[in-house]
C-alpha cells in the first residue's frame, strides 16, 4: 500500500469500479471490527462502505473466546452469535489448576467465522455497502480521503495485526529492543464433545494452549509461543490435553498469526483512525482482543467530528486495562519465573480472579 498528499488517479480495482464511488466513512477490513465500526457508523446515521477483499466468513487463528464484556458489546449491536457458554477461566499446568468464574455474566466460545458471518448479515441488514476490493493505496483530498476507488470524509483502518494502512501512513511504532521475544499463534478445531464450560489456559514451560468449546461437539485449541512453532509437538506436550483429544477428527488446517506485538506511533492522520488490532496490539494472552476492539469502533465513531485527539484520548482510556495488564503477564511469561504462574494464582486465588474479572468486564 502506497500513499499520496494529492492526486485524481483510482486507488484500487477490483469491484469498487462498479460500485460507489463516494461516501461518508470508508472502513477498510471486514473482520469483526471492521464490522462493528460499520455498524456503529450506521446506528449513527452515518453512510459508510466496507473493502474487504475476502468473501465472508473470514476466518482467522485466535482463541475464539468471548469475554462477558464482548458478548455485551455484540448484544449493544444487535448480534447474538450461536456458540458453547463460557463461565470462566482456568489456568493449569499438569500439577495444579484454578479455575475463577466470571461475576459478571456469561461469556461465549464462537468459531470465528461464525462471528464474522453473524456481523457481516447484521451489517447488511443496516444497510452496510460491501466492496470486494484491496486497498492499494491512500490519497488525501480536499475535505476527505480516497482509497479502493472510493472518496470519504472520513477512513477507519481496521485491517488488521500487520495493518497495510498503518505501515504505509507511516504509523508504525518502532520496534521494542528488550523481551519480551516475538509470539505467535497457531490454532486447529476437533471434533470432540466439549469436557469444559470454561476456557482452559495450559500452561507449559515456553507455550500455553487455549482450549475453547464452540460447541457441544467442537473444540478450539490455540497454542501461543516463541517463533517456529510445531503444532503437533508441542501439542503432544501438555498430556492431560493429549489424552482429551485422543482419537478426535481435526476439523481444518492449523492456522497460525504473528508475530502478536505490534505497536503505533499514533492512531490519527487526519480524516485516518486505527481501530483494533491495527491500532496495535501487545499479545492475545488475555483474550480479550474483541471486547477491546468494539470499544475503539465505538469511540473512533463518536469521535469523528471530534478532534483526533479526542479519539486517542478516548483510545487509551478503552486500552488501559488490556494494555497495563497483558504487558504485565506477558513480561512475567517470557521470565525465567514463568513457572511460578500457575503456583501463584492458586496459592491467591482471590487476587487471580480480580484480574480476571477485570479483563473480562
Amino acid at each position: 500500500m502506497s500513499t499520496k498528499s494529492t492526486g485524481t488517479g483510482s486507488a484500487s480495482t477490483g469491484s469498487a469500479s462498479t460500485g460507489p464511488t463516494s461516501t461518508e466513512v470508508l472502513v477498510i477490513g471486514g473482520g469483526p471490527i471492521g464490522l462493528a465500526a460499520a455498524i456503529e457508523s450506521r446506528r449513527a446515521g452515518r453512510e459508510v462502505v466496507v473493502v474487504e477483499p475476502r468473501p465472508a466468513p473470514i476466518d482467522k487463528a485466535c482463541g475464539e473466546g468471548l469475554m462477558p464484556g464482548a458478548l455485551r458489546g455484540l448484544h449493544e449491536l444487535g448480534i447474538d452469535p450461536v456458540g458453547h457458554p463460557l463461565v470462566g477461566i482456568s489456568y493449569r499446568d499438569g500439577r495444579r489448576q484454578v479455575d475463577h468464574r466470571f461475576r459478571s455474566g456469561p461469556g461465549r466460545g464462537v468459531r470465528r467465522t461464525t462471528l464474522q458471518q453473524a456481523m457481516a448479515d447484521r451489517a447488511e441488514q443496516l444497510g452496510v455497502r460491501m466492496v470486494r476490493a484491496k486497498a492499494e493505496s491512500i490519497e488525501y483530498r480536499p475535505g476527505g480521503v480516497a482509497a479502493a476507488g472510493i472518496t470519504a470524509r472520513w477512513l477507519l483502518a481496521c485491517d488488521g495485526l500487520h495493518s497495510p494502512t498503518r505501515r504505509a501512513l507511516g504509523l508504525e511504532g518502532a520496534p521494542s529492543t528488550s523481551r519480551p521475544e516475538r509470539r505467535f499463534g497457531l490454532r486447529q478445531h476437533f471434533r470432540v464433545p466439549a469436557w469444559t464450560d470454561f476456557v482452559e489456559v495450559h500452561w507449559g514451560s515456553g507455550v500455553e494452549a487455549y482450549v475453547t468449546p464452540v460447541g457441544t461437539d467442537e473444540v478450539g485449541v490455540a497454542l501461543l509461543g516463541p517463533p517456529g512453532l510445531d503444532y503437533r509437538a508441542e501439542l503432544a506436550g501438555f498430556a492431560e490435553l493429549s489424552e482429551r483429544l485422543r482419537g478426535a477428527e481435526p476439523l481444518g488446517p492449523v492456522r497460525g498469526a504473528g508475530p502478536l506485538r505490534q505497536r503505533s506511533r499514533r492512531r490519527t492522520a487526519g480524516p485516518v483512525r486505527l481501530v483494533g488490532d491495527a491500532s496495535g496490539y501487545v499479545d492475545a494472552l488475555t483474550g480479550e482482543g474483541i471486547r477491546v476492539g468494539l470499544a475503539q469502533a465505538r469511540a473512533a465513531v463518536a469521535t469523528l467530528e471530534q478532534d483526533p485527539a479526542d479519539y486517542e484520548r478516548e483510545w487509551s482510556r478503552a486500552t488501559r486495562s488490556y494494555r497495563v495488564l497483558t504487558s504485565g503477564l506477558v513480561q512475567w511469561a517470557s521470565s525465567p519465573v514463568r513457572g511460578a504462574i500457575v503456583p501463584v494464582a492458586t496459592t491467591f486465588p482471590r487476587l487471580y480472579g480480580a484480574i480476571v474479572d477485570r479483563l473480562a468486564q
